[in-house]
């Protein structure tokens, strides 16, 4: 049997994830299938190092382009592919075999104005709607997701796969004393500070996590900063704007991309992990930093509580004094914090992505086979 993944996106962060731990743990308990990986051109000798039955397709069309319409059908149908899973939700409609599709979420249906104009959001709707009625299956990472699934798309709910994320094995190991110093040595971490890690799209919600910050150092944690990992500042400008309106130039750091060490050790630095997205499919910052025995300050919608449970300080949102109040909780009270991380670190060990990843082969399987019924 030969199975065909699209892993152009391996090194995105929320999808790349995915991809990355997707095919890390297919490699560990799969030797038997044949898989085809459709990849970047600089992604070549990675897939060829997880072993014989792994083979590289090089695609150079990006994803979301037309392009991609015509030129992943043909790669499937020259590799003679049995099933094909396509990790984000275009799934061109002329992939000329069984195929499954994972929606991690329905942001751009539900958020439209943070599309860059109304062709994009015309696309987007088109084919999220068109990859659910095509797919044989559907894998989301949440309960959540598969609802929002089902409201914008007519699909049989029985279709849809949950099947959740975990967290990278980096997160799992501390890193060592000398690591964890010589992060705090080079970014001058003297002194208790708050971590945003993902990127800094308008849904994050950034601009009220800024606004909470200001409270919280106004109401007597004035030495607290503020360390925002993720995109480049420059692709939003409204952000550095929030900074200058309350003068925190010195205290809001945007650090942009860091490396795996160092986002590790960051995690563990931080006094307090804060999460104000307004939507998450699923939402893997706030889970790596329990996982680091950080406590975690989260939103209260979309699957933020269905996957943190009772282990995150759970706030609106959409009220800067909120958001506020439940980062001077945390700060204030060490039983808290204390609490808070050993509620995180069961929290994260209840996610595992072996676990995670064999149900995905054994739908592969009863896809493949035919065996599992379409409704």
């Amino acid at each position: 049997m030969r199975i065909a993944i699209d892993a152009r996106k391996l090194h995105d962060f929320g999808i790349g994830t995915y991809i990355r731990n997707l095919l890390k743990y297919l490699a560990r308990f799969d030797q038997q299938t044949e898989y085809v990986l459709l990849c970047k051109p600089q992604d070549r000798d990675a897939v060829l190092q997880l072993g014989p039955n792994f083979t590289p397709v090089v695609e150079t069309a990006k994803p979301y382009s037309l392009r991609e319409q015509f030129t992943i059908p043909a790669r499937l149908l020259t590799q003679h592919v049995d099933l094909f899973h396509e990790p984000h939700y275009v799934l061109p409609p002329l992939v000329p075999c069984r195929s499954v599709v994972t929606i991690h979420d329905c942001i751009h249906l539900m958020f439209p104005q943070y599309l860059p104009n109304r062709l994009a959001v015309a696309y987007a709707r088109a084919s999220l709607w068109a990859a659910a009625r095509r797919a044989e299956r559907i894998f989301t990472v949440s309960e959540t997701s598969k609802a929002d699934i089902l409201r914008y798309c007519d699909v049989p709910a029985d279709r849809i796969v949950v099947i959740y994320n975990a967290i990278d094995d980096r997160f799992a190991v501390p890193p060592s004393e000398d690591a964890v110093t010589r992060v705090r040595e080079r970014y001058q971490l003297d002194g208790p500070f708050a971590l945003y890690v993902g990127n800094i799209k308008p849904h994050k919600n950034l601009e009220r996590l800024i606004d909470a910050f200001h409270l919280v150092r106004r109401d007597g944690f004035e030495r607290l900063k503020l360390l925002i990992i993720g995109d480049q500042i420059s692709k939003y400008p409204r952000l550095r704007r929030a900074v200058d309106k309350y003068k925190l130039h010195k205290h809001v750091r945007f650090l942009g991309f860091v490396q795996d060490d160092t986002l590790a050790a960051l995690y563990r630095l931080a006094t307090v992990f804060v999460f104000p997205s307004l939507y998450e499919g699923f939402g893997l910052p706030p889970l790596e930093a329990m996982a680091s025995g950080t406590p975690v300050v989260a939103s209260n919608t979309s699957s933020l509580p269905e996957v943190l449970g009772d282990a995150a300080m759970l706030v609106d949102p959409y009220r800067a004094e909120s958001i506020a109040d439940g980062m001077r909780q945390v700060l204030s009270d060490s039983d808290l914090r204390r609490s808070l991380s050993a509620r995180g670190l069961a929290r994260a060990r209840e996610f595992s992505w072996e676990s995670s990843v064999r149900r995905i082969h054994e739908v592969y399987l009863e896809v493949a086979s035919g065996t599992a019924s379409s409704s």
